[in-house]
């Protein structure tokens, strides 16, 4: 199949300005003036051209963290989020999708993990997995973190692995700087990322491991991914610190950013965002994910259950929203979170870019409003006009 869309305001996610884009088969071939008569004679089988005046190009989303089995549980077997479906990726404009397990790596398990993470891949959009759960030491596909980075093509890293958290393992540091080893070096025989994705609770400890693992081993900074940095004022102020040092910080979007920030005192997106700006920090080291499907449960000051709520990745785009249009923030610098930053952190080639030879995966919004119109994976059109046209293979159609 060959597609072309013309005159689209383009972001890569630097801003390029209004291109034709040529996409054949489920690459990019093209960013340049594209003229349709070279194709004259090909059947509208074969040839597809989209009018992109007013709308605007940007790479397909990769969601970092999502709970694709479901997760919560926390408040008893009836809390056990359900698994995530197609489109509730692809209308959120997720075109490469990271799974992980959570606080229950028990009745849902890295078999079960990998089986939906294949599936989704059938179904139109690409995965990845992290081995392991909320626990230490890590329970495996094979018989080590290694040999999973080894042996199992989707596994990428390690996580989410707990830290500061009444849910997580309690573990020590030396079990914690050991998987974090083993990652590493899986990743390096493998050609694979290897990154270990840090669950942050809100516990007093922070982020203590994690500086006290850069201080005293020989493990590069870049080794590590701790998510929910946003989780509140004084968690996300330790995170600053991290990524001054050089480190790579996740925020978690929020599709109630008010409620939570009232409640729990979360630290909203595109504001962290901002701030990491003002700081001076690189561009290069922040993403954003959505947590999607995982359980957001809500304690009292005595960590008994009170509460719990269900994250989405619609998240994703309200937050790169608020950063443009509440907080000033360039576009293309609101779009590094969820494009070139995840991709070069977790090695992902050919992903989060607009660029030649790169697969075609993109979104299209709406050049005034910035709400989402189409999504396309890997050639394939997901989403048209705000409607998903590839459904996974149980999802009903309205």
């Amino acid at each position: 199949m060959i597609t072309i869309i013309k005159n689209v305001s383009t972001y890569t996610p630097e801003k390029i300005g209004v291109k034709d884009l040529l996409i054949i088969g489920d690459k990019f071939a093209s960013l340049d003036q594209v003229s349709i008569q070279e194709f004259e004679g090909l059947s509208e089988t074969v040839l597809q051209v989209i009018d992109g005046t007013g709308k605007i190009a940007v790479p397909g989303f990769i969601d970092s963290h999502v709970h694709i089995l479901g997760g919560g549980g926390e408040g008893g077997y009836h809390t056990r989020t359900p698994e995530i479906s197609l489109t509730d990726l692809t209308t959120a404009g997720v075109t490469t999708v990271v799974g992980c397990l959570g606080t229950d790596g028990v009745t849902r398990d890295m078999m079960s993990l990998l089986a939906k993470a294949r599936g989704l891949e059938n179904e139109g959009i690409t995965s990845y997995l992290y081995t392991g759960s909320y626990k230490l030491p890590v329970k495996t596909l094979t018989d080590s973190v290694m040999k999973d980075h080894l042996a199992i093509d989707k596994i990428i890293g390690v996580g989410e692995i707990a830290i500061s958290d009444h849910r997580s393992s309690q573990p020590t540091f030396e079990t914690f700087v050991e998987c974090v080893a083993q990652a590493r070096v899986g990743g390096m025989l493998s050609g694979k990322a290897g990154i270990v994705n840090i669950h942050l609770g809100d516990g007093e400890r922070k982020i203590d491991f994690l500086f006290r693992a850069i201080e005293e081993t020989e493990i590069p900074i870049s080794q590590y991914l701790p998510t929910h940095v946003n989780r509140n004022g004084a968690l996300f102020e330790a995170c600053l610190e991290f990524a001054k040092r050089g480190g790579t910080i996740d925020f978690t979007g929020s599709e109630d950013s008010e409620f939570w920030e009232e409640l729990d005192g979360e630290v909203r997106v595109s504001k962290g965002i901002k701030r990491l700006i003002e700081e001076g920090i690189s561009l290069d080291n922040f993403t954003l994910s959505s947590d999607a499907q995982g359980s957001l449960p809500m304690f009292n000051q005595k960590k008994e259950f009170i509460g719990l709520g269900v994250g989405s990745a619609k998240c994703l785009l309200k937050e790169i929203k608020a950063c443009v249009m509440e907080e000033d923030i360039p576009l293309e610098v609101a779009l590094r979170a969820l494009t070139v930053n995840p991709a070069r952190i977790l090695k992902l080639k050919g992903k989060g870019k607009i660029e030649m030879q790169f697969d075609a995966d993109l979104c299209l919004l709406d050049e005034t409003t910035l709400e989402l119109t189409d999504v396309m994976a890997k050639g394939n059109w997901m989403v048209r006009d705000g409607y998903p046209i590839v459904r996974g293979t149980f999802e009903k159609t309205n």
